[in-house]
């Protein structure tokens, strides 16, 4: 790819991310709502400049037609003088005054069909306004809902990357291998030990038990002691005879 094509493309980038930037749905629907607000005024001025002109041309055609009437009344009192000449002018100025008439009405059924319109324009107007606001806040609530719980979302997302989900499973198993060596350990150790010399000195600590048991109730009369055990250089050489009058020492 060449180096103009490659500006090109960069440019064209940037100028999209920018335009994406500036042209935020949020702020174009908030600022649509407000131009839709700002119109009904002027409308409403555009309307009322209507009606003020067709009001002004009822006006003019009232005196127009006041203006006739007395004309008429005038070539009437004329005639009725024989003054036909006074008659002819007032004749000419009604002909004039009709000119003026037809040409007011004209202008008047135009002005009214005209307010009718803006009326009808204004409903229309109010009805799409009132539909196109609700749908931009409709659409503008859901976009601030949609953007908690983007939010809501994105600290999930936060806690389950670089929170406890990340290192939890890792401890767990090194804290499973360390009790595994502690245990491999213990019973190293406890193989490594001679436990048959403690099995004997167990042995005999329960013959020397019941030894004890037995001269304890030689003692206090309840039994009759065991011969103790003679070695065999006991046996070949017999004890001496205790003297008369000796006691038996006690153990």
């Amino acid at each position: 790819m060449s180096l103009w094509k490659r500006f090109k493309r960069a440019l064209r980038a940037l100028l999209g991310k920018a335009v994406e930037t500036i042209e935020d749905p949020r702020l174009i629907l908030e600022q649509n709502i407000r131009e839709l607000n700002e119109q009904v005024p002027k409308m409403n001025e555009h309307i009322a400049s209507v009606k003020a002109t067709v009001t002004l041309l009822e006006k003019e055609l009232e005196k127009y037609q006041k203006e006739y009437n007395d004309l008429v009344a005038r070539v009437k009192a004329a005639l009725g003088h024989n003054r036909e000449d006074l008659a002819e002018q007032y004749a000419l100025r009604i002909e004039k005054l009709k000119q003026s008439i037809a040409q007011t009405q004209t202008e008047l059924e135009a002005a009214r069909r005209a307010y009718e319109k803006a009326l009808e324009i204004k409903k229309l107007f109010m009805r799409e306004r009132e539909r196109k606001i609700q749908e931009a806040r409709a659409a503008l609530q859901q976009y601030e809902r949609a953007k908690w719980q983007a939010q809501i979302a994105e600290a999930f997302e936060q806690f389950e990357v670089g929170g406890i989900d990340q290192t939890h499973d890792e401890m767990v198993r090194r804290l499973q291998e360390k009790s595994a060596q502690y245990e491999a350990r213990l019973e190293l150790a406890l193989e490594s030990i001679d436990t048959s010399r403690l099995k004997v000195d167990e042995e005999m600590e329960r013959i020397q038990a019941k030894e004890s048991l037995a001269r304890l109730k030689a003692e206090l009369g309840l039994e009759v002691p065991p011969a103790a055990p003679r070695s065999a250089e006991a046996e070949k050489s017999p004890l001496p005879s205790p003297e008369r009058g000796s006691k038996e020492p006690l153990l």
